[in-house]
C-alpha cells in the first residue's frame, strides 16, 4: 500500500512541477579525501546565503545559492535554472526555542510528512543540488530527540531521492553536537557549520571531534556581533567594510580552499541586506541593493585572480570627536562634535559621501531572528562635508550609531559606523555650544 502511494505522490509531483529528470550529486571519497560530483564532474561550492541580486553572483564567480525554508523553493530553484546556479534546500526543522516540543510525537510525525511531501515535489528538479535538514536547531536547546527528527528526515530523503546528499548545519561546532549527529543521525552525509570569528578554529575542531566525513561551511562571514568588543553601555563594535574585507579573503584562503580534502564548499552569508544589531553587519548589499566592499575580495577567491576590475572605495578611519569606535564615546546632548573620515579610492573615481545618524537597535533577537528595520535620526547635522561632518548630539539619552558611507560612481560602496551613547544635560550644565570651525580644520584629511 505505502509503494502505490508514493508511486501515485510521484506521479502527481511529476505532473503538477514539470521536473523529469534529476541530475545526479553524490560525494565521493578521493586521495585527499572527498569531493562533491554533481553529473560526473567535480563540483566544488562556490556559494552564497540568500537569493537576491543573483547577477552579481554570477559575475563574481559564484555557482550556488542557499536557501533555508520551502517557503523559498519554488522562487529559488527558478531563478537557479535561468542562471545555470544550483540550490542547497533548506528544510526548516523547528526550534525548541521558538516553542517546539520535540516530546510531541504527533507534531515531530506531522512535520516529517511535510517534509515528505516537500522532497517528492522537488527532488527531480536539475538544479537542486543537496537538501539542509536543519539549521542551527542546537541553539539554546536542551532535547536531544531533535536528532532523531532529523534522522527521520534524512532517512527519508535518501529512500526517496536516490540522487541527493544530505546534511544538516549546527551553530558553530562543539564535540557534543557531532557525536549526536554521529550516533543519532547517520543519514546525514555532509556536517554543514555557521561560523564567523572562529572559522580558523574549525579545520582542527572537526577532525578532533571524530567527524570523518564531508563538511561545508554552511554561513561565514564578518566577526559577529556575539564576538566583537562592546561599549560600557552593551553596543557591539562593528568592523568597517575595509576590515571585513581582509577577513573574508584570509578566512576563505586559510580556511575553507585551503582544506578541499574535507571541506566540499562554502556558502558566504548574507547574499542581500537585513537589520541585524546594524543594517550593515552581515549583508553584502546595502539597503539600497548596492555592492559592498568585501564583494572585491570574493571575487578575487571565486575567479581565482589577484585583482578586480573596479575597485570598492576603502576606510582607514572614522573618528568622533577625535575618538574611535573602541573608545566607549558619550556625548552630551544638545552639544556639537566633529567627525572625521578617512578613505581612498584605488581606482581615483569620483566618490559620493552619505552621513547618518541611527538610534542603537532595541529589538536585537539571537540566531538571526527577524529584527526591526531602524530609521535614521532626522535633524541631527550642522554640516557634512566629504571627510567631516559636525553632528548634534541628539535630545534623548540613549545609545546611537553614527554611520558613513561612500560610493564609487557604480555604486560600489564602503562603510563604517561608530557608537556613542548620549547622556542628558543637568541643570549644573553650561548651555549647550557649537563648534565654530575655522577653514583650515575643515582640511585636515586630505581629499584622496
Amino acid at each position: 500500500m505505502k509503494k502505490v502511494l508514493l508511486l501515485t505522490l510521484s506521479v502527481f509531483f511529476l505532473l503538477t512541477t514539470g521536473f523529469s529528470q534529476a541530475i545526479k550529486v553524490e560525494v565521493r571519497e578521493t586521495e585527499d579525501g572527498y569531493s562533491l560530483y554533481r553529473d560526473g564532474k567535480p563540483y566544488y561550492i562556490k556559494g552564497a546565503g540568500g537569493k537576491t541580486q543573483i547577477d552579481q553572483l554570477i559575475y563574481l564567480g559564484g555557482n550556488s545559492i542557499r536557501t533555508w525554508g520551502v517557503d523559498e523553493a519554488d522562487e529559488a530553484l527558478e531563478l537557479a535554472a535561468k542562471h545555470d546556479l544550483t540550490v542547497m534546500l533548506g528544510l526548516w526543522v523547528q526550534h525548541e526555542r521558538h516553542g517546539f516540543d520535540y516530546n510531541d510525537e504527533a507534531a515531530v510525525q506531522k512535520q516529517l510528512e511535510n517534509f515528505t511531501q516537500v522532497v517528492m515535489k522537488y527532488k527531480d528538479h536539475p538544479n537542486l543540488l543537496l537538501w539542509g535538514i536543519g539549521n542551527e536547531v542546537d541553539l539554546f536547546y536542551s532535547n536531544t530527540k531533535v536528532w532523531d527528527a532529523i534522522q527521520d528526515i534524512a532517512a527519508m530523503v535518501h529512500r526517496l531521492d536516490p540522487n541527493h546528499p544530505t546534511s544538516t548545519v549546527t551553530a558553530g561546532i562543539d564535540s557534543m553536537e557531532v557525536q549526536e549527529v554521529m550516533r543519532r543521525a547517520p543519514d546525514i552525509d555532509i556536517y554543514g557549520i555557521n561560523t564567523y570569528g572562529d572559522i580558523g578554529k574549525v579545520p582542527d575542531q572537526i577532525k578532533r571531534y571524530g567527524w570523518e566525513g564531508p563538511y561545508i561551511i554552511s554561513e561565514w562571514g564578518p566577526n559577529g556581533h556575539w564576538e566583537v568588543p562592546s561599549t560600557t553601555w552593551g553596543a557591539p563594535v562593528e568592523q568597517t567594510s575595509t576590515e571585513k574585507a581582509a577577513s573574508y579573503r584570509m578566512r576563505y584562503q586559510d580556511y575553507i580552499a585551503a582544506n578541499k580534502g574535507k571541506c566540499i564548499g562554502s556558502y558566504v552569508f548574507l547574499w542581500g541586506q537585513k537589520q541585524e544589531t546594524t543594517s550593515t553587519w552581515y549583508g553584502l548589499f546595502t539597503q539600497e541593493g548596492d555592492p559592498t566592499e568585501p564583494l572585491d575580495e570574493l571575487y578575487k577567491a571565486w575567479r581565482e585572480v589577484d585583482s578586480v576590475p573596479n575597485y570598492s572605495p576603502s576606510i582607514s578611519s572614522l573618528t568622533l570627536d577625535s575618538r574611535t569606535a573602541n573608545d566607549n564615546i558619550r556625548l552630551k546632548s544638545g552639544d556639537s562634535y566633529l567627525a572625521n573620515v578617512s578613505y581612498s579610492d584605488r581606482d581615483g573615481d569620483r566618490l559620493s559621501i552619505k552621513w547618518l545618524i541611527y538610534p542603537e537597535s532595541s529589538d536585537t533577537k539571537a540566531g538571526g531572528d527577524f529584527e526591526s528595520a531602524i530609521q535614521p535620526i532626522l535633524g541631527t547635522f550642522r554640516s557634512r562635508k566629504k571627510e567631516s561632518a559636525e553632528i548634534v548630539a541628539p535630545e534623548t539619552e540613549g545609545g546611537y550609531r553614527l554611520f558613513v558611507f561612500i560610493q564609487d560612481s557604480g555604486k560600489r560602496t564602503a562603510y563604517a559606523n561608530i557608537p556613542f551613547y548620549v547622556e542628558p544635560r543637568t541643570k549644573d550644565d553650561p548651555p549647550a555650544k557649537a563648534i565654530r570651525f575655522k577653514k583650515q580644520e575643515l582640511q585636515l584629511t586630505p581629499n584622496p
